[in-house]
């Protein structure tokens, strides 16, 4: 049972490890989902799902389903947004999660196009749509759950938790697939990217499947929340809202706008650190666009090598951001990524030792200016529209960062004949806009998330007083 606030035998609270593990496990399916499903796409998905006389167009064909998912994650954001801004946190992250995790399943046990024509295909685009529909929510939720329920002083170090699962998802996803290549090698060795029939035919449907088991917990853990003091008093005194995207966008354009800049470096980060050096360390030297050269098992293990700094500076921007602030903190970090991006082709020219501390050093940047996102983006907002408003930020972010990195990355790569220098200064282009977004936003380390709520305007009236009792 949950445990009673001190002072206060009536009202119960979620405990410490409750609201770590329930903010933590969303994020982590997430990532991991990304990750397996990126995988997927370049192994295994073109022949069974896009067949096609042209290699590159099946291959870009499976990269568009995946691009989908990234559309729908702005839809998702604002229809979860508005059921946690209306009824509450605990009920929405169990759906959104839910609705994650059956399409996910359900990816693992689809016909190929062999097996169902075009229906099969339609189907693989329709399972994304509702990934992407979920994740939109899923953040957002997963962050509010953190930060709503912090003790005094640790907002940052408990919205790093809901960060952490970019990292996991990583290691767990990439980590799951070298397994199941070593298992089911083809005549090649355990390389996955020459698959076995034996992987094609069923070995690629196992990390879809083993999803299940993470949604399982997660949806137990969330089960037994609570709902946040905060929210429940914005219940009680009947300022939730009717209309929580109007609000948001009439009274809090602002904010809307600096946190989808504030967290633009981010994402464009992460995408050039996960999916555009997966491929450009991969390509041969030799090729048309020339690359790294690694086999693939040997960049993957060097780039999980670098998510295990991503994870550790993820839990150590928590305390900083607490400590200096969070505007602080991201402005010296963003100003880092600037100078990071125009250094990559001295760092990589010195061999497979720099290499790997390109990978280090873009993969511990990423954490320290990932982990304070989690409390920044709703500290953002007031309670009645906090789920809404950084869901928002966050997902539109990631089509301007997210969705378009890894094909303007691979244009510059190109146009570099092959050197990522222009790539470097892609990055570097974006993270002085975010850069810009930090200097003209406010440092939100001591807003009090219970506060800012403003008389609702006549045409959006909060709604009656919701009550709910603690399971």
């Amino acid at each position: 049972m949950p445990a009673p606030a001190p002072g206060s035998a009536q009202t119960p609270v979620n405990s410490r490890s409750r609201v770590l593990i329930a903010s933590l496990i969303g994020t982590t399916i997430e990532f991991y989902d990304f990750y397996i499903y990126a995988t997927a796409a370049v192994l295994v998905f073109p022949q069974l799902f896009f067949p096609s006389s042209d290699p590159t167009t099946a291959l870009l064909s499976s990269f568009a389903v995946f691009g989908a998912a990234m559309v729908a994650r702005p839809i998702g954001a604002v229809f979860f947004g508005h059921l946690g801004d209306r009824l509450g946190r605990k009920k929405t992250l169990v759906v959104s999660l839910l609705t994650m995790g059956i399409a996910t399943f359900l990816i693992g046990v689809l016909p190929t196009y062999a097996q169902a024509g075009w229906i099969a295909t339609a189907l693989l685009v329709l399972m994304r749509l509702a990934q992407g529909f979920a994740l939109g929510g899923e953040w957002s939720g997963a962050a509010l759950v953190a930060t709503e329920n912090a003790p005094k002083g640790k907002r940052a170090l408990y919205g790093t938790f809901p960060q952490l699962g970019a990292p996991l998802g990583f290691i767990i996803g990439n980590g799951l697939f070298l397994i199941i290549g070593a298992l089911l090698p083809s005549a090649a060795g355990a390389d996955p990217t020459q698959p076995s029939e034996a992987f094609t035919s069923w070995g690629w449907r196992i990390p879809f499947l083993f999803s299940a088991v993470m949604v399982a917990i997660g949806l137990w853990v969330r089960s037994r929340l609570v709902e946040s003091a905060v929210f429940t008093k914005t219940q009680e005194t009947g300022k939730v809202r009717k209309l929580p995207l109007a609000t948001v966008v009439q009274g809090h354009w602002r904010q809307l706008i600096l946190g989808t800049f504030i967290m633009l470096a981010t994402y464009v980060l992460f995408y050039l650190m996960t999916t555009f050096s997966l491929s450009y360390g991969r390509t041969a030297e030799d090729a048309a666009v020339p690359g790294l050269g690694y086999s693939y098992t040997t960049f993957v293990l060097m780039m999980i090598f670098g998510v295990l700094f991503f994870a550790v500076f993820t839990l150590v921007s928590g305390p900083l951001a607490d400590k200096y602030g969070r505007r602080t903190t991201l402005i010296w970090i963003t100003a880092a990524i600037v100078v990071f991006g125009l250094v990559w082709v001295p760092l990589i020219g010195l061999g497979t030792l720099g290499v790997v501390l390109w990978l280090v050093l873009g993969f511990t940047l990423m954490g320290m200016t990932f982990g304070p996102m989690g409390a920044l983006l709703p500290e953002l907002f007031p309670t009645s529209v906090r789920y809404t408003g950084s869901g928002i930020s966050y997902n539109v972010s990631s089509i301007l960062g997210a969705a378009v990195a890894p094909f303007i990355a691979v244009a510059l790569w190109e146009a570099g004949d092959g050197s990522p220098w222009l790539v470097g200064v892609y990055l570097s282009a974006m993270a002085v806009l975010t850069l810009t977004a930090l200097l003209l936003g406010k440092e939100t380390k001591d807003v009090s998330l219970d506060e800012g709520e403003t008389a609702p305007a006549a045409e959006d009236a909060p709604a009656a007083p919701v009550t709910t009792s603690a399971p």
